[in-house]
């Protein structure tokens, strides 16, 4: 199988970290990742090739009166993924990033939403780095479009996230993506599998409340996200889909471990707590497609949250059991 050729804006740039030496024993994530070109095509392997695409925006975050800065969070996490060990069975591309420039979000949305879809279907585990988190909904055109969805397989969204981004407003933005998706999916005819981990209750209007339970939306409050309630309560959730899509938002977590987001956490799950689901999601065998979104680099200390977000990844790619499609 050949690799798609992609239209992305910035191609893949050379990653750095530390040397240690050339050996495997030394390997590090920017010695292991190639550019997506250059990358070995599925060849029915377990586990998948992961390839990931940047999605550099924060036009959503600005539409929705957020603090902007999130369009460089691409280039601070992979920065923050390449010093670290690379214990990876799996190989991983990068295919560069997808730009949305002078507000045009629509567009830079549905670009992306094609890469993926290419990627997908050419056999990959496909990783997006946003970007706020209108990220989502480019993530759901390409996986909307993949084979895996046309063929009937249910498409389940667990999203990890303080905010249940429900929004009706006439713009989309940061915090309409997954009203949009929930509209998608009903004018396609499918019922939209949402479930979200780590609400803030203070932080979500009744509205949005309401709308949640108009549309079946099943989540946990922050102050109920307990280890063992958020495994039983993913758990469930995986058991009914086929393929999982999965999406970080960074403000899911207390502002102590992500203070470098548009909306930092006054409570939020604990680290351990969103690990443990990451590696929970990756071995349940159906992940499909997964991103992570909302890092503000100009906003972070000491790199911290990008350093969370290249240890999610890491932890998400590291397990074996992502689904074929």
């Amino acid at each position: 199988m050949t690799l798609p050729v992609l239209s992305v804006d910035v191609p893949p740039q050379p990653w750095t970290g530390r040397f240690d030496g050339d050996g495997g024993e030394h390997r590090r994530w920017w010695q292991a990742v190639v550019p997506y070109a250059r990358a070995q095509a599925d060849d029915g392997a377990t586990p998948r090739p992961a390839v990931i695409l940047g999605f550099a925006s924060d036009e959503g975050v600005r539409r929705n009166k957020g603090r902007t800065g999130a369009a460089g969070a691409p280039a601070a996490i992979r920065a923050a993924l390449g010093p670290l060990a690379y214990h990876l069975d799996r190989a991983v591309s990068d295919a560069g990033d997808i730009v949305v420039a002078d507000g045009a979000l629509e567009a830079g949305q549905a670009r992306a939403g094609q890469a993926i879809t290419a990627m997908l279907d050419a056999g990959s585990l496909t990783v997006v780095l946003g970007g706020g988190h209108e990220t989502a909904y480019a993530s759901y055109l390409g996986v909307a479009g993949s084979e895996a969805v046309r063929g009937g397989r249910r498409l389940g969204v667990l999203n990890l996230d303080a905010h249940f981004d429900l929004r009706d407003e006439p713009r989309p933005s940061s915090g309409t993506p997954f009203l949009q998706m929930a509209d998608a999916e009903a004018a396609a005819g499918r019922e939209f599998a949402y479930a979200v981990v780590g609400i803030s209750e203070p932080n979500n209007t009744r509205a949005l409340f309401t709308t949640a339970e108009r549309l079946g939306v099943q989540y946990l409050l922050d102050e109920d996200c307990t280890a063992e309630r958020v495994a039983a309560f993913v758990a469930d959730f995986m058991d009914t889909v086929d393929v999982l899509y999965l999406t970080i938002d960074l403000d899911v977590l207390p502002a102590s471990a992500a203070p470098g987001v548009s909306a930092p956490a006054a409570y939020g799950v604990p680290l351990p707590v969103i690990s443990a689901v990451c590696r929970q999601v990756a071995a349940g065998g159906k992940l499909l497609h997964l991103d992570v979104a909302e890092l503000n680099p100009e906003f972070d200390i000491d790199g911290r949250t990008a350093k969370v977000a290249a240890r999610l990844v890491n932890t998400l790619l590291h397990q074996a059991g992502a689904t074929r499609r």
